[in-house]
């Protein structure tokens, strides 16, 4: 019994391995890429819950152009006199790229937690973060208080001297409007608010299609299929070929080393078994009277009178219960009842036959065998 138990605690342990390791190589790529729950942030082309898919479709229903680029090159290439550049966080700029779309024609939207602000929104400074949530525009602007509550925050802003502010949010407001050389230049704090998850709350839907509505034609920078390309329009392009390795997606890697880990798992689990059980023979064959036999001399050896008669009693329920009708988990005092009734003897007798207390001696443990016995043979002829 304690070897079973023994036996059983190990391989409790073992499956109690395996699975806090799977668990922790199917985490692990969540912690390590902030969470992402698939789909590119804030990608007019993704439909999932981070995506902005519902409110490019909203955009282009009520006519505007919606150009998705994917490197500064090509978004400056697009804008022009009526158009809108939208620059979210999901835009990955380093400064140069920031002053070539700084220096491009028409207006600028720019959403989030984007980076170089200083060269994107001259003027405009950052205040310090705070929780977005749904706010009220408390401001004249028209695109605004026509919204209504909207899911704002993340980052409050001071503008510059003449610029408008919505949404207060700590010591300044969440979004932010100034015109400078002629170009309408708005930051928000925080974008979520044009993603698939949050477009149906409040006024999210009306902020987005008022701010990004603006003009005839939209142009969004989204996030390229190669970090590289943000930056520099024509790095990976040409001239310098890619490996297999960098044409592969991140997650990719993160499934092969997962099957990698899940099959040393299985090897080590399937390598530690030796078989099956050899079957031998036994150099001397034992009756099982003689077994019998050697129980009874043990336990009257011990004058273990009781444990005797607990086994002749419950060998004898076990006996009688199927041919009772009975269940194999029906109790002693349930069969007793039920063969009193079946033999029409009285039930007091039968039960303590069964259930009574241990014999006092030798001679009375053999009349309770008996007993047993005759009930027995009753039940069968009855």
């Amino acid at each position: 019994m304690t070897a079973t138990m023994s036996g059983r605690a190990r391989q409790t342990a073992w499956v109690t391995l395996l699975v806090v390791l799977v668990l922790v190589t199917a985490v692990l790529p969540l912690l390590l890429t902030g969470g992402q729950s698939g789909g590119r942030t804030l990608d007019p082309a993704d439909t999932s819950l981070n995506g902005s898919g519902a409110l490019a479709r909203l955009l282009e229903a009520h006519g505007v152009e919606v150009v998705r680029v994917e490197t500064p090159g090509a978004a400056v290439a697009a804008a022009g006199p009526q158009t809108l550049l939208l620059v979210t966080e999901a835009s990955f700029l380093n400064r140069d790229a920031a002053r070539r779309i700084a220096e491009a024609p028409g207006d600028r939207l720019v959403a989030g937690s984007v980076p170089h602000l200083d060269v994107l929104a001259s003027g405009v400074r950052r205040q310090g973060p705070v929780r977005a949530r749904s706010r009220a525009p408390e401001c004249a602007l028209r695109e605004a208080a026509r919204a209504g509550d909207a899911y704002t925050g993340g980052m409050s802003f001071a503008g510059p001297p003449g610029a408008t502010g919505c949404y207060p949010a700590g010591d300044g407001h969440a979004l932010v409007r100034y015109t400078a050389d002629g170009h309408t230049v708005t930051v928000l704090g925080d974008a979520s608010f044009m993603t698939n998850l949050r477009l149906a709350e409040d006024g999210n839907a009306a902020l987005a299609l008022n701010l990004a509505g603006a003009r005839p034609k939209l142009v969004w920078l989204a996030e390229p299929d190669d970090p590289d390309e943000a930056g520099d329009p024509g790095a990976g392009a040409e001239g310098q070929a890619r490996s297999l390795g960098d044409l592969m997606p991140g997650g990719v890697r993160w499934a092969v080393l997962q099957l990698a880990v899940a099959v040393a798992l299985a090897a080590l689990w399937r390598g530690r078994r030796l078989g099956p059980v050899v079957v031998e023979r036994l150099p001397v064959v034992v009756r099982a009277a003689e077994t019998v036999e050697g129980r009874g001399r043990l336990y009257r050896s011990r004058r273990a009178r009781d444990r005797a008669a607990l086994a002749l009693r419950a060998a004898a329920a076990d006996r009688l219960a199927p041919r009772l009708g009975l269940p194999r988990t029906a109790t002693a005092e349930e069969v007793a009842v039920a063969a009193a009734a079946r033999t029409g003897r009285d039930p007091e007798p039968v039960l303590a036959l069964l259930c009574g207390p241990p014999p006092g001696d030798d001679t009375a443990l053999v009349t309770l065998a008996a007993h047993l016995d005759t009930l027995e043979r009753q039940v069968r002829d009855s």
